[in-house]
């Protein structure tokens, strides 16, 4: 498994990744109850989102605090937030959830803040491996 240097770009969309994961999940879980009547979708697909998005969080930080970065550990953070957006998108398209205006705002401008973390973080690890290539070349 190859590793590089964390490029800065990428050590700071972890972070705002992870303080935006953190603070979601919180409110998800925390706030289920209260957040489901108002965002018109299920309390328990609030609360297990907002569970998983927890840990999910504090493993953004923890690799954020890393001085380098398997390409494994790194690919593997673009692909959860992809398939994060996708998975946000296809639960509206295919009528799993019938939200309200203001839960379907909810969703849709969740995947997009985790599709934009997904593109920079790509865009992040191919410019540092670049980066790597040409110093040792």
């Amino acid at each position: 498994m190859s590793a590089m240097s964390m490029p800065r770009l990428f050590r700071v969309s972890l972070l705002f990744d992870a303080a935006i994961s953190g603070a979601t999940g919180l409110l998800m879980a925390a706030g289920h109850a209260l957040l489901a009547p108002l965002l018109g979708l299920p309390p328990t697909l609030l609360l297990v989102a907002g569970l998983v998005l927890l840990p999910y969080a504090l493993g953004l930080l923890w690799l954020s605090r890393r001085e380098r970065i398997s390409s494994a550990a790194g690919w593997a953070v673009v692909l959860i937030n992809a398939v994060w957006a996708i998975d946000s998108v296809a639960l509206l398209a295919l009528g799993w959830v019938q939200p309200t205006t203001l839960g379907l705002a909810f969703v849709l401008f969740q995947a997009a803040v985790v599709a934009v973390f997904a593109e920079v973080q790509w865009w992040a690890l191919r410019r540092g491996r670049a980066a790597q290539r040409a110093a040792l070349a």
